[in-house]
């Protein structure tokens, strides 16, 4: 999807014009994927923009930035106060935010630890990840051949630049043969997430998800769900699933910051079925939630 410009991004410190927020071509994380990141979401509530659960992915990237021994330069609520200056200066009513930490420019080579560290906060409109009739009927999805990677080799608790080739590879493979998005498989065959979501089932009204042992990202937008599903008493539990528990599957559904809650109606060419009655349920609070009217879960939004 295009990215929409804007006026500023807040680049090491201090706002600089959209233009302006350059790196040099021998920037270490544009070699070696020298980088940590996030996707978090703003919304528009009736008290103005709100960032849904910005503390929490702030504290997720500082966690994914200590497991690739990356010194931020910032504390937590420093960083927290610049993504609001950043939707605030540009003036943006709901947006898709995008901080990255990254290995700048100064030293080549794989042992990291003397390059300088840099932080970019960024934000612009930005639609449903996979396009807004996919809230509302559905997506097509495919298992890729690729895994998703070991968490001895390319750690998946830690959102890092470079392991999302992974990602990218599977997403051309299903997009290729005609598919909405991917799900990847761990080594042992059991699935993992999606190219970017995490991935639930619904079976004789339970809840099941994959653990993070899977190989699953820790997502904020998952951890949100799975509050909602306990708080509307629906049973949940973290375990293992094969590509064929999907395919028996009642419901099945994507979360994710860019996708939000989307339904999947058809896995390797078997028809799931429409959106069920669970994921509307829990689709319709979280959209509730993240617009401001639901008061129960108001703790979520940081206010602009």
């Amino acid at each position: 999807m295009a990215i929409e410009q804007v006026e500023k991004i807040w680049m090491n410190g201090k706002l600089v014009d959209w233009d302006d927020a350059k790196v040099h071509v021998l920037t270490h994380a544009l070699h070696y994927g020298s980088g940590v990141f996030e996707g978090i979401r703003a919304y528009e509530t009736h008290r103005g923009a709100a960032v849904f659960r910005l503390t929490d992915h702030t504290k997720r990237m500082i966690n994914s930035a200590k497991i690739y021994s990356m010194d931020i330069p910032y504390e937590l609520d420093e960083l927290v106060d610049a993504t609001k200056e950043v939707v605030r200066v540009n003036g943006l009513k709901s947006c898709y935010i995008r901080p990255i930490v990254f290995r700048g420019y100064g030293q080549m080579g794989l042992f990291p630890l003397e390059v300088p560290v840099d932080v970019v906060i960024a934000a612009w409109p930005w639609g449903a990840y996979l396009g807004e009739e996919s809230l509302h009927h559905g997506v097509r999805v495919k298992v890729s051949s690729f895994q998703r990677n070991n968490p001895n080799s390319i750690p998946p608790a830690a959102k890092a630049c470079g392991q999302y080739l992974n990602s990218i590879l599977a997403k051309i493979e299903v997009v290729a043969a005609g598919y909405d998005e991917a799900i990847i498989l761990n080594q042992h065959g059991y699935v993992a997430d999606g190219s970017g979501e995490n991935v639930f089932i619904v079976k004789d009204g339970t809840l099941i998800t994959p653990p993070l042992w899977a190989g699953a990202l820790g997502g904020i937008t998952r951890d949100s769900v799975i509050k909602i599903a306990a708080d509307l008493r629906y049973p949940i539990e973290e375990d293992n699933l094969t590509r064929t528990d999907l395919y028996t599957a009642d419901e099945v559904f994507f979360t994710g910051t860019a996708a939000e809650i989307v339904p999947i109606h058809e896995v390797d060419d078997r028809e799931v079925g429409d959106p069920g009655p669970v994921t509307r349920k829990i689709q319709e609070i979280f959209f509730k939630t993240v617009k401001g009217e639901e008061p129960m879960y108001e703790k979520w939004l940081e206010l602009v």
